[in-house]
């Protein structure tokens, strides 16, 4: 199973992804069961989210860190500060 990927991207990073054009997507704080059928890559605007994969180790995450989640990956989604994404499925 691959992993998720935090990385604290450049502007020149963003803007070549096209970062800003994506649609958003917002969460209040909450816990919930999540499985990505597709690959997501995702920008973080507001909030701090920990996702506790089926397998291996919690991943943390908050303004400004760009997040990859694999395909097929499954976990609980732990919003702790209201969540603000840009997000782009498949890849």
């Amino acid at each position: 199973m691959s992993k998720i990927i935090v990385e604290k991207p450049s502007a020149e990073q963003l803007a070549s992804l096209g970062v800003k054009s994506w649609p958003t997507w917002s969460k209040e704080v909450s816990q919930f069961p999540w499985r990505f059928s597709t690959q997501e890559i995702a920008y973080i605007l507001e909030g701090e989210v920990t996702v506790q994969p089926a397998e291996g180790e919690a991943v943390s995450f908050t303004v400004g860190d760009l997040v990859t989640f694999p395909a097929g990956l499954s976990c609980v989604w732990h919003v702790k500060k209201p969540l603000k994404k840009h997000y782009q499925l498949g890849g």
